[in-house]
This record gives C-alpha cells, sequence and structure tokens, in this order.
C-alpha cells in the first residue's frame, strides 16, 4: 500500500498502545432476485498519538463485526509520521482519487483546525496544531487516503540529513 513513498517506515503493532477512530459506516445495499442483501463497510484509523497510525477498512453483514475487521486491517498498515513538538515539520499537499488536503504546521495552541476525516487521521497521529483544508470530494474514504497521501510525504530535517549524507547544521545553515 505504500510502496510508492520512499521514507515510509512500517511499524508493527505489538507493544502500542493503540486507539481507534471511527471515520464512517456506511450501508451497502447488493440486490439479488431474492431481495435486498444489506452489508456494511467501515473505515477506522488507529493510531498511538505519537507519530504511529495505519487506516483499514472492513466490511461485513453487520457493524460490529466490520468495524473490528476494519481495525484489524489498520493494525496491518501501521506507519510512522515525523513529528516536531506537536505539529508537522512542513506544510504538505495530498491528493488521492478527487479528494485533495493541505495541511500546514501551526503554532502552540492553535488547536486541529480540520474536518471529519482528516481529524480524525491528525489526532490519531498524534498532531496536536495544524491547520487544514480539504477539497474535493468528500467521501471519506479518500479524504482519509489524501491525508495519509499528505502525511506519508512529510520528512523531518534529520531525515532529508540522512539523505543527503550531511550533517543537520549543514541543512540548516547551508
Amino acid at each position: 500500500m505504500y510502496h510508492k513513498y520512499k521514507n515510509v517506515e512500517r511499524v508493527k503493532p505489538s507493544g502500542l498502545e493503540l486507539q481507534d477512530h471511527l471515520v464512517g459506516v456506511q450501508r451497502v445495499t447488493k440486490v439479488t432476485k431474492g431481495g435486498r442483501a444489506f452489508g456494511f463497510s467501515a473505515i477506522v484509523v488507529v493510531g498511538d498519538g505519537n507519530g504511529v497510525v495505519g487506516q483499514g477498512l472492513g466490511k461485513s453483514k453487520d457493524v460490529a463485526s466490520a468495524i473490528a475487521k476494519a481495525i484489524e486491517d489498520a493494525k496491518k498498515n501501521l506507519v510512522r509520521i515525523p513529528i516536531i513538538k506537536q505539529t508537522l515539520p512542513h506544510e504538505q499537499k495530498g491528493k488521492f482519487g478527487g479528494a485533495k488536503v493541505f495541511l500546514k504546521p501551526a503554532s502552540h495552541g492553535t488547536g486541529v483546525i480540520a474536518g471529519g476525516a482528516v481529524r480524525a487521521v491528525l489526532d490519531s497521529v498524534g498532531v496536536h496544531d495544524v491547520l487544514s483544508k480539504s477539497q474535493g470530494s468528500s467521501n471519506p474514504h479518500n479524504v482519509v487516503k489524501a491525508t495519509f497521501d499528505a502525511l506519508l510525504q512529510l520528512r523531518s530535517a534529520s531525515m532529508i540529513a540522512k539523505e543527503r549524507g550531511i550533517s543537520l547544521e549543514k541543512v540548516f545553515k547551508g
């Protein structure tokens, strides 16, 4: 799922205290010759509030098992996101399908200025001060994936120094 991003650090769920946020539950209908068959799909974001986050989708005939499947799926897709002083290292745009998300770091005390699906992801990551704007599609599946696209493109100063093979001081002073 995260193969197109360079610096993605995958995380194992063991030993982490993960909290889950339910982003949305949809009732889906399949029409057959015997009538309508109802099912549910749930999208869930899990995170430890300290830079580790994952998202998952679960489908089932009842809501509770759809959510349980989504949580299990999210735990298999955990990644580490760079966070500096409870905000993001730099501003970033993310896109998935018709959804676009813009994330901008904010000063201490600003809070999370974000809509439903973006807020769930940012709360799970552990970002406390951020400005965001969601544009285009409001489909929660695509908004969550667009937010992940933006978060996975973030790079901290130490990551950039390591990539370039130079000291952290030289990154800032040139």
